[in-house]
Order: structure tokens, then sequence, then C-alpha cells
């Protein structure tokens, strides 16, 4: 399979060869065009794509799988996002997602090719919903014609990132999460919330180095909280984050930052861990994060395709619509005449009905028991996911990073380390919110070969943090 990302002047292709053992051979190629390849979401030059793109697939081994997943930008598609009213049936939800998608698109929306997924978080189900035009399609499936490659999927880049952290997500809580890839010349970046993307307005600026990216994120964070949007993640890719220190990071935007790069090991090292790379080197996820997320979007999304027929009928197409008749209406009218059939046959027969004990009343009285009360269960631990600041208040060099080691080990993987605001504290203090107050039994018995008595305290729940260790000279 061919995973390919079409930007305005950039190609990213990677190719995966399934092998016997189920691993996949991987080949990549990545370069940026000085003529343009997308305007506004379309293919500008048929010819002038194609070439570019056959230069690409001179990097691929011959006799390469022809069929495509195609990433485009998600100027190519129109987003909606809606929430689902809960007194809403079952039957009449995907009518109610196309209406709102006809209403919001207008004339556009009956000569699109679209899908859509629903999501459950914070009691609430959300749709998201994703269409192209047919004229911006029709742009690259020409282009692929012409190279006598075969469109087989088509996947805006926001969903293919948006898998890249979904399973750090917790669905019981709404975050509002920035993904941001930074490649060292410039940053851009997409507005997401727990149930999908938020907002396809796209962020982009120029960056010039690391400190200047912190100052930008930020202005932009600030910039959201003025707009009533406050930022629970930063999520950063790209090159450019490769050598970014999540802790002095986090500290300096304000806003928790989960760099990709220890993401992508703890969450999906299954899927890394089927790639395979010739040379024997590691995948360069930072590079390649749309089409790793897509090949990820693939395994686990398999009933999402856009690429479904266009609502507008053409011509000598028939008008006549079946009508939406529930399953369960189908269900008892086929009993009912099951029902009737049979009783009719016994009605016409000569069945001596009175000497038969048929309708005798055998059933026992039926007992009715008192159910106890269900008890309320505990929110599972879930370790990796949560986020831990360590602070050095001992006065002892290092200390933050050896407790983080070793806190590491013990299976909490999203941690940070940093000082404290003084070097006097003589019993280490364990700050945890009050939304994780289940955690406390299970972190303080996972750290009691290394304490005894720790003091625990409420943390405010705008930080960062779920949880702060303030180290002291009593961790042994």
């Amino acid at each position: 399979m061919l995973y390919l990302y079409i930007d305005r002047y950039r190609i990213k292709l990677l190719y995966l060869k399934r092998s016997i053992l189920g691993q996949y051979e991987a080949t990549y190629f990545e370069k940026k065009y000085e003529l343009e390849l997308l305007e506004n979401g379309k293919v500008k030059n048929i010819d002038v794509l194609a070439s570019s793109l056959k230069d690409a697939l001179g990097n691929i081994p011959e006799g390469y799988d022809k069929h495509v997943f195609l990433i485009i930008p998600q100027t190519s598609t129109s987003f909606i996002k809606a929430e689902i009213p809960k007194d809403i049936a079952p039957s009449a939800i995907n009518s109610f997602i196309l209406d709102k998608a006809r209403s919001t698109l207008l004339s556009n929306f009956d000569n699109s090719y679209y899908d859509y997924f629903i999501n459950d978080f914070d009691n609430q189900k959300q749709v998201n919903f994703f269409s192209i035009g047919a004229d911006a399609l029709e742009g690259y499936v020409e282009t692929l014609n012409l190279l006598g490659l075969k469109l087989v999927s088509i996947l805006p880049e926001t969903l293919a990132v948006f898998k890249l952290f979904e399973k750090t997500l917790r669905k019981e809580k709404k975050e509002n999460i920035l993904y941001v890839s930074y490649d060292g010349d410039f940053a851009y970046g997409f507005l997401f919330d727990t149930g999908g993307l938020r907002s396809d307005k796209k962020w982009t600026t120029k960056v010039e180095d690391n400190k200047q990216l912190e100052s930008l994120l930020k202005e932009k964070k600030e910039e959201y909280e003025k707009e009533g949007t406050v930022l629970n993640r930063i999520i950063l890719s790209g090159t450019g984050s490769e050598d970014i220190r999540q802790d002095t990071f986090t500290k300096n935007v304000g806003v928790w930052t989960n760099p990709l790069k220890r993401i992508i090991p703890n969450f999906y090292s299954d899927y890394i861990k089927m790639i395979i790379l010739q040379s024997g080197k590691t995948f360069p996820i930072l590079s390649f994060d749309m089409c790793f997320g897509a090949f990820i979007f693939a395994q686990e999304n398999k009933d999402f395709q856009i690429l479904k027929k266009p609502i507008k009928k053409t011509k000598g197409m028939s008008s006549f619509k079946m009508p939406n008749i529930r399953k369960e209406i189908l269900i008892f009218l086929a009993a009912a005449l099951l029902s009737f059939g049979i009783f009719f046959a016994l009605y016409r027969s000569n069945i001596n009905w009175s000497s038969l004990n048929f309708f005798a009343n055998t059933q026992p009285t039926p007992t009715i028991e008192e159910k106890a009360p269900t008890p309320t269960p505990t929110p599972k631990v879930i370790k990796e996911e949560l986020r831990v600041k360590i602070l050095n208040g001992s006065g002892i060099a290092g200390r933050a990073g050896e407790v983080e080691d070793i806190v590491n080990e013990l299976g909490y993987t999203e941690t940070v380390t940093d000082n404290a605001e003084n070097f006097d504290y003589t019993t280490t203090e364990i700050q945890v919110k009050k939304s994780f107050s289940h955690v406390i039994d299970v972190l303080t018995d996972d750290l009691s070969e290394y304490l005894s008595s720790p003091k625990v305290t409420t943390l405010e729940e705008d930080d960062t943090s779920d949880v702060i260790i303030i180290v002291a000279t009593d961790f042994k």
C-alpha cells in the first residue's frame, strides 16, 4: 500500500509491503517542490503534480503495489462538528447528521463524497463529518490515473494526526488539544478536543528557534483563552521537536506538552514493531507522522470511507427511494404473519382442544428477591496517562531526575521535572487533584519502598499536571 500525503509544495510517500510474517517492509520518500502543487485544496495542474509524483515513485522498489491511501490537506475537505441531541432515536441519527450537513454545506453537499464518525465522551455524542467535493476529488483521481495508480481510500490530514494521540485521551473528560508540527523553519497546528477535530482552521507561523516557538505557543494559548477555550495539552511533532525538553517547554508555555516521540513508544509500539526498514534504521516518525497515522487509521477504522457515491443522482436514475423501515418493525410483521398462519391452520384442523392441557397454569409463582445496591465502581488508574510533575525540594542536585526514573519504571510515563520553590522540604509532598483522588492509594503503595508517610494535599484543578510530587530529604 502507498500512503501518499500531498500538500501545497510537498509530497510525502510511505510504501509498505506486507511480509509473510505479517510485518511491513517500509520505503519512504519526502521532497519539497518549487512549483505549487495544490491551490485552495485542489490540484493546480495535473501534469505538474503527476510529474512530481513520478519523481517520488522512482524511489520505490519496482513491482510496488499500485493501491493508494491518499492523505489530503484539510483545505481539500469540508468539516462539520455537531452534538447529537440526547433525546434523538438511534434510527434518526443518520437523518439528523445528513440534514445538518446539507443545511451547513448548502449546494456543495449534493455533489460531495462524505463519511462521518460518532464519538462518545463526557456523556455526550459528537459527530465528526468530513466531505470532499467531486471537483476537488477529480483532480487527485485524474493525476493518479495518469501514473497507473488506483485510489482506494482518502483521509483528511487532521484525522491522520488525531489517530497519533487518540489513545492518550480520557473519554470521560473533555480536553482541548493543540497539535503542533514543527520542522525548524515553520510550525503549524490544529485544535482538537477529546472527540476529534474541533476547528478546521489551520494555524501557521514562521519559527526561528525553540525559544521563539515557546513564545508563539504561549501567545496562542492566551489567544484561545480570550476566546473562551482553555488548552489542556499540546502535542508536539515534526523534526524540530526532536531536541525539545518536555519539562522546560511545559513550564515556559504553561500548557502540558506531550512530544510525539514519547507518545509513540508508549501507546503505539505494536504498530512501530510492524514496520521494518531494510537499512536497520529507526522509522522517522517525526517526518512521516501523517503517513504513520493514516496507517494506524487504516488498521483500526476500516468502516470509515469518504469515497462513497455522491448523493446527487445521475440522469436517468430512478427517483424511487426505499422507505426507512426499522428492522424491529419488519421482524414484528414477519412474526405476526407466521403466528396467524399457524393458528389458522390449527383452527381448520379437527383437534379436540378440551382434552389437552396446553393452557394449564403450571408456572410457579415468582419469588421477588431484593437486590443489594450496586456499589459505585472505583475508576481505573491508567498509569501511562497520568500527568506527573516531579519537583526537587531536597536540595540534592539531580534528585528530581532520579525520582523520575523510579516513577517511570513503576509505569508512570507522562512525567516532567523541575525544581521546587525552595529546597528545605523534609517530608515528601504528593499533591493530587480531587478528580484524581482515586490514584492516591495506588501511587503511595507504589512508592512505599521509598516513602513511609508522605504528606498528601490537594492540587488545583486548573494545574497542567494531575499529580505533583515534591521530593524531600526523606525520599530514600
